[in-house]
């Protein structure tokens, strides 16, 4: 049950995208609360059941990163995010599973920096979401692309960091190994 809760984000982030372009806001807002709720869910439930795997922490993350680069890529078209940040989230994404070598077997090792980064991706694609659906206007649409380049910076800053961290590691590994 947990997996397949995570494997429902790929599904429901074609339709997001779809409602979002077209302006289907109320209809984008009830996909962003199901989205939402099974990721809420999904790790909450495997915990409950002791179901905890690699696989299932790789189809959360994944699944996570493919919506939220489907619904970012989405507010491009209203001008709220620059391109370039739901390229950078694929690239995150991608770093972070062959850094963890994930594809291996072994778990995600994340960082806080890009826990920050991952929450803060699904709040700005969700906000103007909301607001849209609800024709409440809490935050001006121009500052959404402020902080989508607040973000762009953050995830360039994290990537960096995690390919430092890495580098050392291998350093490290090399003299240990002499």
């Amino acid at each position: 049950l947990p997996n397949i809760l995570s494997c429902s984000r790929y599904f429901l982030a074609l339709p997001m995208l779809y409602l979002v372009l077209y302006g289907h806001w109320s209809l984008a807002a009830i996909v962003l609360w199901i989205t939402v709720g099974t990721d809420l869910l999904d790790g909450h439930i495997a915990r409950a059941r002791n179901q905890i795997t690699v696989l299932g922490g790789l189809l959360d993350h994944s699944s996570d990163a493919f919506f939220v680069s489907i619904l970012l890529f989405a507010m491009t078209v209203h001008e709220l995010v620059p391109i370039a940040l739901p390229c950078l989230v694929i690239l995150a994404f991608l770093q972070y599973t062959f850094d963890s070598h994930a594809l291996s077997g072994h778990p995600l090792r994340t960082s806080n920096l890009g826990r920050y980064n991952g929450v803060s991706y699904f709040l700005l694609g969700g906000f103007p979401v909301m607001q849209n659906a609800l024709h409440i206007h809490f935050i001006p649409d121009t500052y959404f692309l402020w902080i989508a380049w607040g973000l762009v910076l953050s995830t360039i800053i994290s990537m960096l960091d995690r390919l430092f961290t890495l580098l050392k590691k291998k350093q490290s590994d090399t003299t240990i190994d002499k």
